[in-house]
Formats: structure tokens, C-alpha cells, sequence
């Protein structure tokens, strides 16, 4: 394994000055992990590469784990990513659980926007496709307008939905560029106070046909759950499913507002929540039965209400 720093004279005359490697800008955000499991993994609080990729598929995974990472960490010295490697928006149906490509898939109602952005912690950001061919953006990638042009061919955009302050960056700009409302809760409207669509309380809101909002104040005061066609959760940081302990879990070393807010919120929500894929802002994303979903929903909010609160460390979510 070989750790990336600076590239110099002997990477670039090396044979194995092609390979793979993660700059010293990485702040162990996880994407790349999420996206090139078992090819990039955590080592001293950091991402890696494990081992170079095998064959077309392992090397369309470190494509997309580099066009995901918010720091362009993930290169190769001797030469530019290849644009037309480029997999974003990436559907996710057909995919793996991971969200890992797959050039087989169909173009499902979900796409992985990739391009992640340094001014949203490098969150994950979605497009849904609705049955009337339009799409919402769910949370948002970094700004750009050949990205907005790339997303809008898949269908115009009629929503940008955030799921809570940290997540915010480029919404609005986002929003303009597609004419599409911006939506936020009131808990977190300092973060875009000239959103279009206000959510308010904490009462479900069926927010298009098929598209509920379920507020959940806990991560922040304003985090907001987005479900659609009880099929696709967009759980911003409220939730995620972690590949350390292969199961839906809580980041309660990085919950801003309250642990004991956020057990609240999840006691008076799991009974009215049904989908079958976690899409988390940060964190591994999966698909399961609906059923397991609830039941692993309901052994999580049990194990919140345990929780107390704790100081900030990041160091200490188990991605």
C-alpha cells in the first residue's frame, strides 16, 4: 500500500507512477469509502487505497470514489482523470448497496448526483425522479454549471430539498439556476433564509404526491427526513447505515443540537416511517426490505433513547 503525498520527479518517471493514491488533502470524510469499498478503506484516520483495482469494474469504482471526493484527493500523479470516466448522476437501482456503478443499471428513480462539496462537509446529494418526468434535488453537490446542465438532461428540476443547515451550500444558487423551490425547516432557516418552501413544527408534511417531509430535530434543530413512494429515505445526518456494525445507526458523537431531542424525534416518527433504501447524507447507504428496515429502525430508536449527551468527536462515528 502506498501513501499519497506530494507528487515529485520520482512518481513521475516510476513505472508504478500510475497507480492510485489518496493525497494528504483527505480529511476522512468516507465517500471514497462508500464508493470503492475494499479498494479504499480507513487507515490512521484517513482514507487509503488499499490495492490497486482488477479489471474494468474496480477501476469504474475508484472513478467514481474520485469524482465523488470533495478534495480531489484520490489520483493518479501521472495523468488527469479521464472526463468521460465521469459516472455522475450515477443511478442507484441495479447498483450494489453501496452505490457503487454499474453499467448495467436502469436509469431508477434515484441518481447519485456525486461531486461532492467541501462547503457541505462533503455530504451526498440525490436527484429523484418523479412519475410526471421532473426531478427534486435532495441536499446538493458542489456548484457548477456544467453539473447543473448534466443533471437537468435527466429531467427538469422542480425542488431542492435540504435536509438541514450543514447541508444547505449552493441551494439557493442551485434552485435558481433549475427555477426550482428551495425548502428547508424553520429550525435551520438562518442557513438559507430566502428558501421559497418553509416547514414547519414537527407534523409530517406531504410535500408533492408520494414525497412526505418528516421533521426530526436531533442532528440539528431544522433536520428534516425526506420519504418518497415508502420506498427511498433521504435521511441527511439524522441516520445512515454503518458498515462497521452493518446497521442503521445514529452519529451521536456528532449531533449538534440534542441526543435527547433527536430520541424524541425518532420515538414520535419510526411507527409512520416505511422505505426500503437509507440515503444518507453521510454514511453507507443500503437497501433492505421494508420490513427490516422497521424493525431495525425501531431497535435504533430504542438504543437512542439510552443515549446522553456527549462533546463532539468525529473521530469517534463508526462508518
Amino acid at each position: 500500500m502506498r501513501r499519497g503525498h506530494s507528487v515529485d520527479d520520482t512518481r513521475l518517471t516510476d513505472p508504478a507512477a500510475a497507480d492510485w493514491y489518496v493525497d494528504d488533502r483527505c480529511n476522512n470524510c468516507d465517500v471514497a469509502r462508500q464508493l470503492a469499498p475494499g479498494l479504499i478503506g480507513e487507515v490512521g484516520g484517513r482514507s487509503e487505497i488499499l490495492r490497486q483495482p482488477v479489471g474494468e469494474a474496480e477501476e469504474r469504482q475508484l472513478h467514481a470514489a474520485a469524482f465523488a471526493c470533495h478534495s480531489r484527493s484520490i489520483r493518479r500523479p501521472s495523468r488527469r482523470l479521464d472526463a468521460d470516466r465521469d459516472p455522475f448522476p450515477m443511478p442507484l437501482e441495479g447498483a450494489d448497496g453501496t452505490g457503487a456503478p454499474d453499467p448495467g443499471a436502469s436509469a431508477g428513480a434515484v441518481h447519485l448526483c456525486g461531486h461532492n462539496s467541501p462547503h457541505t462537509a462533503a455530504a451526498n446529494s440525490f436527484l429523484l425522479r418523479r412519475p410526471s418526468g421532473t426531478q427534486m434535488m435532495v441536499d446538493t453537490p458542489r456548484w457548477s454549471e456544467e453539473l447543473a446542465t448534466r443533471y437537468e438532461r435527466l429531467g427538469p428540476v422542480s425542488d431542492v430539498l435540504l435536509t438541514h443547515q450543514d447541508h444547505a451550500a449552493h441551494g439557493r444558487r442551485y434552485a435558481d439556476r433549475f427555477g426550482a423551490r428551495l425548502w428547508i425547516h424553520e429550525g435551520d432557516l438562518a442557513a438559507a433564509p430566502d428558501a421559497d418552501r418553509v416547514l414547519r413544527g414537527t407534523e409530517l408534511v406531504e410535500i408533492a404526491e408520494g414525497v412526505l417531509a418528516h421533521p426530526l430535530p436531533g442532528h440539528t434543530r431544522g433536520s428534516v427526513l425526506y420519504v418518497a413512494d415508502d420506498r427511498y429515505c433521504f435521511s441527511g445526518d439524522s441516520f445512515y447505515w454503518s458498515r462497521a456494525t452493518e446497521d442503521i445507526e445514529v452519529a451521536e458523537s456528532v449531533t449538534w443540537y440534542s441526543i435527547t431531542e433527536l430520541a424524541a424525534s425518532l420515538a414520535r416518527t419510526v411507527d409512520r416511517l416505511r422505505f426500503e433504501w437509507l440515503l444518507a447524507g453521510h454514511g453507507g447507504r443500503k437497501h433492505l426490505p421494508a420490513s427490516q428496515m422497521a424493525e431495525r429502525m425501531r431497535r435504533l430508536t430504542a438504543r437512542v433513547r439510552e443515549m446522553t449527551p456527549r462533546p463532539v468527536d468525529f473521530t469517534a462515528v463508526r462508518w
